[in-house]
């Protein structure tokens, strides 16, 4: 029971690499509150999680919208009465040339992936500075570290979060909160499906091009999750965590 009597928002928590966080937080004994936009699959994720425990809550939330993160965090105090854990994890992925984007498309996308992660941020510190420590894990993505054609709005937005975790690292390491970035390859997911479709080969081939042979699966992603989320990991901030199967090693 790592995660034993600790309370964790998780946002984009109804499926993916989400859902199998919520999970495996469950089962380390945390108090989850998870979030998604689409309310539908949401309640039904959280039916399901009621037979791991009783101790989960779903909120339907927008994380572009700072009234939405306020409602969350009153919400999660009112429920649990304190936050040890946020992963920012809900986000979009998005893949066509540059000259072909909207201004539109740039904005709902940095709004989404940035956005959210900054409100995320800046609405829990307060709560975890009164409680002398927490710790905050943002979803980013190789595409944050390495160049791919194709992908340069989704790049940006996770070379984004990578730097703002640094930095908002530095800022609150006196604090006793921790914020770190996980940098996640091709995962076994709908957005991995769609990575491999702006390419245009299949998901078998991509693997193949991985030195593990494989893509990697949403429980590669959330064990390391849970790690940083738990005291194990107590001397870990500022970091950008990769797992991608050796792909950026080369």
């Amino acid at each position: 029971m790592r995660l034993n009597q600790k309370t964790a928002i998780i946002t984009g928590g109804a499926s993916g690499i989400g859902k199998v966080t919520v999970q495996k937080f469950l089962e380390q004994g945390a108090n989850v509150v998870f979030t998604d936009i689409n309310e539908e699959i949401g309640n039904q994720t959280r039916e399901e999680f009621r037979k791991i425990s009783d101790n989960v809550v779903f909120i339907k939330h927008n994380v572009h919208s700072e009234e939405d993160w306020a409602r969350v965090i009153s919400e999660t105090k009112d429920r649990f009465g304190r936050i040890d854990i946020l992963f920012n994890n809900a986000g979009i992925y998005s893949s066509k040339p540059i000259t072909e984007y909207t201004v539109e498309e740039w904005e709902r996308l940095m709004g989404i992936n940035v956005t959210g992660t900054f409100l995320g941020m800046k609405h829990v510190i307060p709560v975890m500075r009164e409680q002398k420590g927490g710790s905050i894990i943002n979803a980013s993505s190789i595409a944050g570290l390495t160049g791919s054609a194709n992908v340069s709005l989704y790049g940006a937005s996770k070379g984004a979060v990578r730097i703002m975790t640094k930095d908002v690292a530095m800022e609150v390491a006196h604090e006793q909160i921790r914020v770190n970035s996980i940098h996640p390859g091709v995962i076994q997911t709908s957005m991995g499906n769609e990575l491999a479709a702006g390419f245009k080969i299949t998901t078998e081939q991509v693997a193949s091009s991985i030195p593990l042979k494989r893509l990697g699966t949403p429980e590669d992603i959330a064990h390391l999750v849970v790690f940083l989320a738990s005291d194990e990991s107590g001397f870990i901030t500022g970091a950008e965590m990769v797992v991608d199967g050796g792909s950026t090693a080369r």
